[in-house]
């Protein structure tokens, strides 16, 4: 069985795209429906832009997503392969929801625009921060950050990513109150990541609240296959439960690993993470063995997962 899974924030960079755009109409046809829906040129961001403009949130999202629609859309008219379940992380989870059919690509574009912005937008700039926690068990890093939130502070695990990896997410004081407990408490590493607002954490809630009266506006449609919701690690394939689970996910931790898992305990035994760099293939191959992992964002690439 095959997974197609999808990056989040964090992924981008300049360039991303244009080789397959260049090669291929369905993938230059991609960015031009979302440049259509949005208003303004994606592409032109994608391939040219600056990198600290395509990084802030409401474009890098937008941009991701698009990206990774054209690199999927290639894969598909290019070869026979299709998923049996599909999951992304954070942002990937929409883009996930493009490619099992629940959401159109211009619906999907806009959505994640407007989420980009209301995230950026819910707390000031200095005020929050995230770090990833390498070395420690999730229950440990749990533990931390609940010491550390009080008088008003949050710390709380953002991202499950992979065993012993574990990004937390709040106010800045209590990230950093919490980032010296670990490294005493074991971590081999404290990393701060250099992001713009404090993602997936409590502190989210008046972007969860504004994202709701956006996703009310949007049809979602029957599912291809299952998605692995990101803030359950459980599979879903009812519409109908679509716009509250990425309304919870938005101050949720993502939790990847555990959504891996369930994959594998699934069947899936391929899984192709679609769309720019690698990072999630990396992950996997942390969190499960005996399982065949592959890429696709780029022509090369298109041999081996045809023979994988």
């Amino acid at each position: 069985m095959i997974a197609f899974v999808f990056p989040g924030q964090g992924s981008q960079y300049v360039g991303m795209g244009k080789e397959l755009c260049d090669e291929f109409a369905i993938a230059k046809n991609t960015f031009e429906e979302a440049n259509d829906a949005l208003g303004f040129d994606l592409s032109a961001l994608c391939f040219e832009g600056e990198q600290s403009e395509l990084s802030l949130t409401a474009n890098a999202q937008p941009a991701l997503l698009t990206t990774s629609i054209a690199c999927l859309r290639v894969l598909q008219s290019e070869t026979s392969l299709n998923p049996d379940f599909v999951a992304g992380h954070s942002l990937g989870e929409y883009t996930a929801l493009v490619a099992n059919g629940a959401f159109r690509l211009s619906d999907a574009v806009k959505v994640v625009r407007k989420r980009g912005e209301f995230m950026q937008e819910a707390v000031p700039v200095g005020v929050g921060a995230m770090a990833a926690v390498l070395g420690l068990e999730k229950e440990k890093v749990k533990e931390i950050c609940n010491q550390v939130s009080k008088n008003g502070l949050i710390a709380s695990p953002a991202n499950l990513n992979a065993p012993g990896q574990t990004v937390i997410s709040g106010n800045r004081e209590a990230i950093e109150q919490a980032s010296i407990l670990a490294k005493a408490q074991g971590a081999k590493r404290v990393v701060p990541l250099d992001v713009s607002a404090p993602f997936h954490c409590a502190l989210m809630q008046p972007a969860a609240d504004r994202l709701s009266g956006v996703l009310n506006e949007v049809n979602i449609a029957q599912m291809s296959s299952p998605v692995v919701a990101n803030c359950t690690a459980s599979l879903t394939n009812d519409s109908s439960k679509v716009k509250e689970l990425l309304i919870s996910q938005v101050t949720s931790p993502v939790r990847w690993y555990e959504s891996v898992e369930v994959l594998k305990n699934q069947g899936c035994n391929h899984f192709i993470e679609i769309g720019p760099k690698n990072v999630l293939a990396g992950l996997i191959k942390r969190t499960l063995s005996d399982v065949s992992v592959s890429n696709f964002e780029k022509i090369s690439q298109l041999e081996s997962i045809n023979n994988g």
